[in-house]
């Protein structure tokens, strides 16, 4: 199943993405159909990555980004005994996710 879920998002296009997508609902359906339609309610979205330039493709489709800001997050906030209030904590972490931005920007994909 983890092999069909990849053909559809590393495709070489939208349209071989969705043709990937309709092998992979014919072929699943009857083993797992809850699977199935979880995806079909959000392919969609789930291929909003291929409008945009190809050499962004890989860092749009994947949730590291989102997993590596999550993480610093809790190592940031975790020692810390006391925050001074919500606004404080919200300001922490705004701060971090500028930071890592920044960070982003600067190192090439």
């Amino acid at each position: 199943m983890a092999d069909s879920i990849r053909d559809i998002f590393y495709a070489s296009s939208y349209k071989k993405a969705k043709e990937n997508f309709k092998f992979f609902c014919e072929k699943w359906e009857k083993i797992v159909p809850s699977a199935v339609k979880c995806l079909s309610n959000s392919i969609e979205n789930c291929l909003t990555f291929y409008k945009f330039p190809q050499e962004e493709w890989i860092s749009l489709r994947t949730t590291n980004p989102i997993e590596r800001l999550a993480k610093e997050f809790k190592r940031r906030t975790k020692p810390m005994e006391i925050v001074a209030g919500e606004n404080s904590c919200y300001n922490l972490l705004a701060f971090v996710s500028i930071k890592m931005e920044l960070s982003w920007r600067r190192t090439p994909p």
